[in-house]
């Protein structure tokens, strides 16, 4: 009765202490005085900007009715652009997201791109009932642990670092909260979950450290990223911290792999032991070393593709390009992707014999 009443008082605790880490006062970094956004209907093309070769150039000029907002119910006409980032290629019919900026009266309504939220909430759908169909009880179970992981991201981790906090500590407490969750779902109240949690959150620590020693003896820091220009604007005018977001991002992209082999290696230890309880601890501790090492070189590779996969763009141009090895090999971004494969499955690498010695340890000491 005691655990329970402690339990929901952890809880309770958690919840305020999430909500007040939100209660946040965002510095206004643009000007977006009577500019909102909204969703839309195309209602009518004015002007297609569609020539002969079957591309479009310029601007469309469409009629817009607003969907949601302050505006809904009113029609506009809107420009649309042709840009692959921006804008939409506008049918009568079609759903977007629009951008109306007010002043004086006066409504410039720009089309933002094609109104896609209903898309997603399907494929997000399709994703946790596969996880019911296949997975059953522990579908349901790993689809708690996603939406766990998602809360932690977005009102933990980020809250964090926006305060001033440092990005590398606010990983470290993410990742932490999320393996213990997740696998405490999956695994329960056990000796194997306490082991995979501890091997987990050992493998994600030595991949940001990891990733510091390479960077120093690289001389890359944190600041020499694609997004630099921008993310010092919002340091100067946040408490943000730019030039650790590169390790605790590194934290949080291993963290899925480690999470898989430090709960293989937890495991088979249980099994072993349970199948063979006569084993000691170093018999114990080879045996899962012995699971490990095939875990070990499959998930490496899983993490090191990756992390390939993207920077699928970066590597066609560079191939397209035919530049020689000797610049290759010597550019920023190659190097920061290197760093970020290489700590990710090092920390793999590692996680296997933490986990196996935590596991071999405990499973002999504790009943």
């Amino acid at each position: 009765m005691i655990k329970k009443i402690l339990c929901v008082f952890a809880a309770a605790a958690a919840v305020i202490f999430v909500i007040l880490l939100n209660d946040i006062d965002f510095v206004p970094l643009i000007n977006s005085e009577g500019k909102t956004y909204a969703k839309a209907e195309v209602t009518e093309i004015l002007r297609d900007n569609l020539i002969e070769d079957g591309t479009r150039v310029g601007r469309q000029e469409v009629t817009v009715k607003i969907l949601s907002g302050e505006y809904k119910g009113q029609e506009f006409t809107a420009s649309s652009s042709s840009a692959y980032l921006y804008g939409a290629d506008c049918r009568v019919g079609m759903r977007v997201m629009v951008t109306i900026s007010e002043h004086n009266g006066n409504y410039t309504v720009s089309v933002a791109g094609y109104y896609r939220a209903y898309p997603v909430y399907v494929i997000i759908g399709l994703l946790f009932l596969s996880l019911y169909i296949i997975g059953g009880k522990k579908g349901v179970l790993s689809a708690v642990g996603l939406i766990f992981t998602f809360i932690t991201i977005f009102f933990v981790y980020l809250p964090l670092i926006y305060r001033g906090y440092s990005p590398f500590l606010a990983a470290v407490i993410s990742c932490s909260a999320t393996t213990a969750v997740t696998l405490y779902l999956l695994g329960g109240k056990s000796v194997k979950t306490f082991a995979a949690v501890s091997g987990t959150v050992s493998g994600v620590v030595l991949a940001g450290i990891f990733a510091f020693i390479f960077c120093k003896i690289t001389d890359i820091s944190g600041l020499n990223v694609s997004e630099i220009d921008e993310l010092a604007f919002i340091a100067a005018n946040t408490k943000i911290k730019p030039g650790e977001l590169l390790f605790s991002g590194i934290l949080i992209a291993s963290l899925g792999a480690v999470m898989d082999v430090a709960m293989t290696i937890a495991s088979a230890c249980e099994e072993i032991n349970r199948q063979n309880p006569s084993l000691n601890s170093k018999q114990l501790f080879k045996s899962g070393m012995n699971v490990g090492k095939d875990a070990m070189g499959t998930m490496s590779n899983t993490l090191i593709l990756a992390f390939s996969g993207s920077s699928v763009n970066m590597l066609v141009t560079l191939y397209a390009y035919n530049y020689p090895y000797m610049y290759t090999i010597n550019l920023l971004s190659v190097g920061i992707e290197i760093i970020k494969s290489v700590s990710g499955s090092m920390a793999i690498i590692y996680t296997v014999p933490i986990t196996a010695l935590i596991s071999s340890v405990i499973y002999k000491k504790i009943k």
